[in-house]
């Protein structure tokens, strides 16, 4: 599944920088956008995410805070530093969560 999502972005990049002109503006479908955004959440940082998909991190920022804008509702809430930093937090506590639960199951098998 990870090579199809590739090779959509790969084909939609490929049609974006041979079909515009560098006057126009690139316009990219909602596809494109969602799979960025999780590339973007599952990178180590947005720039790297940003580089390989060959697009700017401005755009790519601006699609996150569209994004959280979205779930939350409201710009000043989405701005909020407190929580920013609860969406952090939750975010880091996650992960933590997801790797202790892969660290049970490999304890937890029976030894030979």
């Amino acid at each position: 599944m990870p090579d199809r999502r590739r090779t959509y972005i790969s084909s939609v990049m490929i049609a974006k920088k041979s079909g515009a002109s560098p006057d126009q503006r690139r316009k990219y479908d909602e596809a494109f956008k969602a799979e960025a955004l999780r590339l973007a959440s599952e990178s180590r940082s947005t720039q790297a995410a940003a580089r390989a998909l060959g697009i700017s991190p401005k755009l790519l920022y601006r699609w996150q805070q569209a994004q959280v804008v979205a779930e939350v509702g409201s710009v000043e809430v989405a701005r909020d530093p407190e929580v920013r930093a609860l969406r952090a937090a939750n975010k880091r506590l996650a992960q933590e969560l997801d790797i202790l639960k892969k660290a049970l199951a490999i304890f937890a098998q029976p030894t030979p």
